[in-house]
């Protein structure tokens, strides 16, 4: 382990951010893959919500929307599932770039939501320890 991040959000924030902007909302903060993973789902929007944050705290940047200033894009920080169900983390663009900068190879991901919170934490990881010299 080299980087944690932390993030929860209250379920409700999403559910009216949805309710009030719709698919313009869910279209700029998620890919279509996390919007359809999600069938709009609140919870599980919150929880990939809180994934970005705390990916973002890992990293060491803020967020900001497409064609924002500074940090890194919602859409750099994708959250879906593997195979069995467990929750992964792709980066594009500025995201990648800084996990290249600090030499992370992976990022492990733990999502869970319940009496209206959502909370993700994120812990990137190197693959080959590197030994001191002494």
């Amino acid at each position: 382990m080299i980087y944690t991040g932390i993030d929860v959000v209250e379920v409700e924030r999403i559910r009216r951010a949805v309710e009030r902007w719709g698919d313009g909302f869910v279209r700029r903060i998620f890919s279509p893959a996390e919007a359809a993973l999600c069938h709009g789902r609140a919870e599980s929007l919150a929880a990939r919500w809180a994934a970005k944050e705390a990916v973002a705290k890992l990293l060491g940047v803020g967020l900001r929307v497409v064609g924002g200033a500074g940090g890194v894009a919602f859409h750099d920080i994708e959250t879906l599932v593997d195979a069995c169900g467990r929750p992964t983390v792709t980066l594009h663009g500025a995201a990648q770039a800084r996990a290249c900068a600090l030499r992370i190879d992976s990022i492990s991901l733990s999502l869970s939501h319940d009496y209206g919170l959502a909370i993700a934490v994120a812990i990137a990881l190197r693959s080959a320890v590197r030994r001191m010299p002494w």
